[in-house]
């Protein structure tokens, strides 16, 4: 496995903070974008490489174990169960295997000797080669509530590579969906690891969401409060009558049952949809007009 220097990916030494590394992939992600070099493949390499540096210095546990074991920083728990099991070994059997004995730069060679088999003495030829699942990854998508009202198709660019995916109605914001064997190459002829797609989802709608439910607030002018009558209600789907009641209060609630939010991965069904009316006060009122609400008061 070709040894990368995830720092010097980024353009940083070990010494960088979070922030530093943070800023320094936004940078080099933009610039070797795939959507901003369309058919470069020296881009498409420095992408990925841009990627991969990111997914394991952003994340302190993993940057831990890659300022350690290099290359084999994901096998960091391996190697260390190892050297705990040949210090047993020495321990139990003496100076017999005290050749294996191996400094901080030896991770590699003594990781190859007890898992990789092939020609390795000692003990370690004893061990049989495992296979270890590739890297998972990370990526986030933006879409607006809109787009995710219906299950629609679209096409996704990982660390160079189109995927094509079908978003399920319903998506909540924040919610993280897998796609299995999207990930790193294993190790040893191991499983590919998964792709984690987080949704961030935003609200390009009058509406408010709440898991299922929507909510929003309708004007309701004050002829139709009092009297009643017919308004016209825009939802998700189109647009609906309601009928209003005579002497309808300020911040009455109506549900419209069915006219809500997709419910996740339940073809078909849907959220309500609650209706608050909030009662608008005419204004720029005729002389005639002030006359007749006079009289109306004077009647009460």
């Amino acid at each position: 496995m070709e040894y990368i220097d995830y720092y010097k990916v980024l353009g940083l030494t070990k010494s960088a903070s979070d922030k530093d590394i943070k800023k320094a992939y936004r940078k080099l992600a933009r610039k070797y974008h795939p959507d901003l070099n369309p058919n470069d493949k020296i881009a498409e390499k420095k992408f990925k490489e841009v990627n991969e540096a990111n997914e394991v210095l952003s994340n302190p546990e993993n940057r831990k174990k890659y300022d350690a074991y290099g290359k084999d920083w994901k096998h960091a728990d391996e190697i260390e169960k190892a050297r705990q099991q040949q210090r047993q070994q020495q321990k139990a059997y003496g100076n017999q295997y005290a050749h294996s004995s191996f400094g901080e730069g030896d991770y590699s060679d003594f990781f190859e000797s007890m898992f990789g088999g092939a020609g390795a003495s000692g003990f370690g030829s004893r061990g049989r080669s495992v296979k270890f699942k590739g890297q998972d990854y990370n990526a986030e998508l933006q879409l607006n509530l809109t787009d995710v009202y219906k299950t629609h198709k679209q096409t996704l660019t990982v660390n160079g590579k189109k995927i094509r995916l079908t978003i399920p109605a319903g998506i909540e914001n924040g919610q993280v969906i897998k796609i299995k064997g999207h990930g790193g190459d294993g190790v040893n002829g191991g499983a590919k690891g998964d792709l984690y797609i987080k949704f961030n989802i935003r609200n390009n709608t009058p509406f408010k969401r709440n898991k299922n439910d929507l909510y929003r607030d309708v004007d309701l002018d004050i002829y139709k409060a009092i009297l009643g009558g017919e308004i016209v209600v825009q939802t998700l789907d189109g647009k609906v009558k309601l009928k209003v009641k005579p002497e309808t209060q300020n911040g009455t609630k109506v549900k419209l049952k069915g006219k809500g939010f997709p419910i996740y991965k339940k073809e078909g069904k849907f959220g309500d949809l609650y209706i608050t009316y909030q009662l608008k006060i005419p204004t720029k009122l005729s002389k005639k007009e002030k006359d007749l609400f006079t009289e109306l008061s004077k009647l009460r």
